[in-house]
């Protein structure tokens, strides 16, 4: 489960980067690379190890006004929740 007031980051020695060649966010590592959709590279831009995830769900309803705040706090637990079980996130 994730919690709201969770603050979460990268891995160590992984990289969110955009790569303009493929007009979409990658996550680097060591190993090798991950292509992201676009939910999920700005949903990981958020992951600062400074924002919980409170924030981190009302930056991107700020951004994306047009969409249910609903379903953007949904998407957000969601992906985190995947992502950790990845190793790609880890939380203080």
């Amino acid at each position: 489960m994730i919690e709201s007031t969770s603050v979460y980051r990268l891995r160590p020695g992984w990289r969110l980067q955009w790569e303009e060649a493929q007009g979409r966010h990658v996550l680097l590592y060591p190993e090798g690379m991950v292509q992201l959709n676009d939910s999920a590279g700005a949903i990981l831009g958020q992951l600062d190890g400074q924002r919980d995830v409170t924030d981190v769900v009302a930056n991107l309803q700020a951004r994306f006004a047009d969409a249910p705040a609903a379903e953007i706090e949904r998407d957000v637990h969601e992906f985190l929740l995947d992502a950790a079980r990845q190793g790609w996130i880890q939380h203080d």
